[in-house]
C-alpha cells in the first residue's frame, strides 16, 4: 500500500548530520540480459534506479536489501542535496544508529522496473516505437521484481543478503524472496503485509484503477502523447488510498482538534474540524479533512505516473505464491534456512494483524524460524513508517542479532 502520513512529516524535517545518511547520489544501472517475465513478455533491456547507505564490508556479508511499497522508490534515506528538506521515505529507519544502522549494514534500496522515479517503467522509451511506453510496458509481478533485484544482488558483487527488509507490498517482496532465492537471504523481515491480497483489498484497488482509466484525458493510456494526464483519476485513487492507510483514530487525532463545543461534550472529538469554522450550506470543502485530501491528491497526482499507478496496484492484486504449490503456501517455504521477523499493527485494516498470525501459522508449519510482533498503534496501515519506539526497538533488536551473527560467522 502506499505511505502517506509520512510525506507531510518530511516537509518539516530539517537536515541533521547526526543521525542521516547525509547527501545521497542515485546510481543507474543498466542490464542488457532479457528478462521474461511472468506474463510471458520479455523485456529485452532495463534499467535499476538505487541508492546505497553505509559500506560494503570485507567480505560482502552485510547487505541489506530495502524493497518499497507501492509508490515508493528508491529514495529511502538521506537528502539528495544540501537545500533538499525532504529526507527519503523511510528515514526515520535508515541512518547511523537507526534501526537499520549504516555504521553496521550496507542498504540498498531500488526502484522497481514499471516505476517512475528512474527505473524502466510506462515512462520510458520503448527501443521499438521511440516513443514512451505508456499502456504497452508489461505488466510485472512481485516475482518479477525480485529477479531483477537478484539480478542487482548478483552486479553488487552479493551473494547473500544479511536481510530482506520490506513493508506492505514491500513485505510480499521480501516472502517472495525467501521462496525464489532461499540461500540468498539470511533473514526476512515482512511488516504490516500479507501472504495475498482479500477480497476487500482487490476491490479498493479496483476502484482507484477505474478513477483513473475514466479519466477524460487518460486516453487509453498514451496521455503523455497528447501532452496531458488523468489528474482527477490519480487525485481520487489517491483520496481513497489515503482514507484506507489511516484508521478513525488517527483521523481524529490530525482533524479534531477543534471541532464544536457540542460535538466535544457529548459525542467525543471526531476529528470534524472546520476549515473557517463555519458551515457553507453548499458543496465547497468545508472540512479540513477534505482539504487534506485534496492536497493529497494534488501532490501525488503532480507526481506518480497513472500507468505506474496501474501496474502497481496489479501487481499487489496478482500477488499469491500458493498457486505454484497447489494452495499450500506453507510447502513455498520449506526450503532455505532464513529467520523471519514479521510485525503488524492493531489498527491497520488493509493488512490487519491476523494476516501476519495467518503468515506466522505458515511457516511455523513450513519449519521455519520466526518472530511475531503485534504493535498496540493509532496509525493505522501507514504505522510502518512511524517512529513508534516499540516497534522501531524490536527491528533494530533483530537486526543487532543479525550483525552479530555476521560478524561471529566472519572471525
Amino acid at each position: 500500500m502506499q505511505e502517506t502520513v509520512q510525506e507531510t512529516m518530511q516537509d518539516s524535517i530539517a537536515f541533521d548530520a547526526a543521525d542521516s545518511v547525509g547527501i545521497v547520489t542515485p546510481q543507474r544501472y543498466h542490464f542488457d540480459e532479457p528478462l521474461t517475465l511472468r506474463s510471458g513478455k520479455t523485456l529485452s533491456a532495463y534499467d535499476l534506479m538505487v541508492e546505497t547507505y553505509g559500506e560494503l564490508n570485507d567480505n560482502r556479508s552485510n547487505a541489506v536489501l530495502i524493497c518499497h511499497a507501492l509508490s515508493g522508490d528508491h529514495h529511502a534515506a538521506g537528502f539528495h542535496s544540501n537545500e533538499d528538506r525532504k529526507p527519503g521515505w523511510w528515514d526515520s529507519a535508515i541512518g547511523p544508529g537507526k534501526a537499520i544502522d549504516t555504521n553496521k549494514f550496507f542498504v540498498v534500496a531500488l526502484n522497481n522496473l514499471g516505476g517512475c522515479a528512474g527505473s524502466t517503467g510506462p515512462t520510458s522509451i520503448d527501443p521499438d516505437s521511440g516513443k514512451p511506453y505508456g499502456p504497452d510496458f508489461p505488466v510485472v509481478t512481485v516475482r518479477d521484481w525480485v529477479k531483477s533485484q537478484h539480478r542487482l544482488m548478483l552486479k553488487l558483487g552479493i551473494d547473500k543478503w544479511a536481510a530482506v527488509v520490506g513493508g506492505s507490498l514491500g513485505g510480499m517482496q521480501v516472502q517472495r524472496w525467501a521462496i525464489s532465492y532461499p540461500d540468498c537471504l539470511a533473514n526476512a523481515v515482512c511488516i504490516a503485509s500479507a501472504p495475498k491480497l482479500s477480497a476487500q483489498n482487490i476491490a479498493f484497488n479496483e476502484v482507484a484503477r477505474y478513477s483513473i482509466t475514466s479519466d477524460p484525458n487518460f486516453h487509453a493510456g498514451r496521455y503523455l502523447e497528447h501532452g496531458t494526464y488523468p489528474k482527477q483519476g490519480l487525485m481520487l485513487a489517491r483520496m481513497v488510498g489515503h482514507i484506507t492507510y489511516l484508521s478513525d483514530s488517527a483521523m481524529r487525532a490530525k482533524f479534531g482538534n477543534a471541532g464544536s463545543q457540542l460535538e466535544n461534550t457529548t459525542r467525543g472529538n471526531l476529528g470534524r474540524d472546520l476549515r473557517s469554522g463555519n458551515l457553507s450550506f453548499g458543496l465547497n470543502v468545508d472540512f479540513e479533512v477534505e482539504s487534506y485530501l485534496h492536497y493529497q491528491g494534488e501532490r501525488f497526482s503532480a507526481n506518480f505516473d497513472a500507468n505506474s499507478y496501474l501496474l502497481m496496484t496489479k501487481a499487489l492484486d496478482y500477488f499469491d505464491p500458493s498457486v505454484d504449490y497447489g494452495g499450500d503456501l506453507a510447502k513455498a517455504f520449506e526450503g532455505g534456512d532464513c529467520k523471519f521477523f514479521l510485525v503488524s499493527f492493531s489498527t491497520d485494516w488493509r493488512f490487519p494483524p491476523e494476516r501476519s498470525r495467518e503468515l506466522v501459522e505458515t511457516l511455523l508449519k513450513a519449519g521455519r524460524e520466526v518472530t511475531y510482533l503485534e504493535v498496540e498503534a493509532d496509525q493505522g496501515h501507514d504505522a510502518f513508517l512511524m517512529p513508534i519506539p516499540r516497534y522501531i526497538n524490536a527491528l533494530r533488536g533483530f537486526l543487532n542479532h543479525a550483525f552479530e551473527e555476521i560478524t561471529r560467522d566472519a572471525s
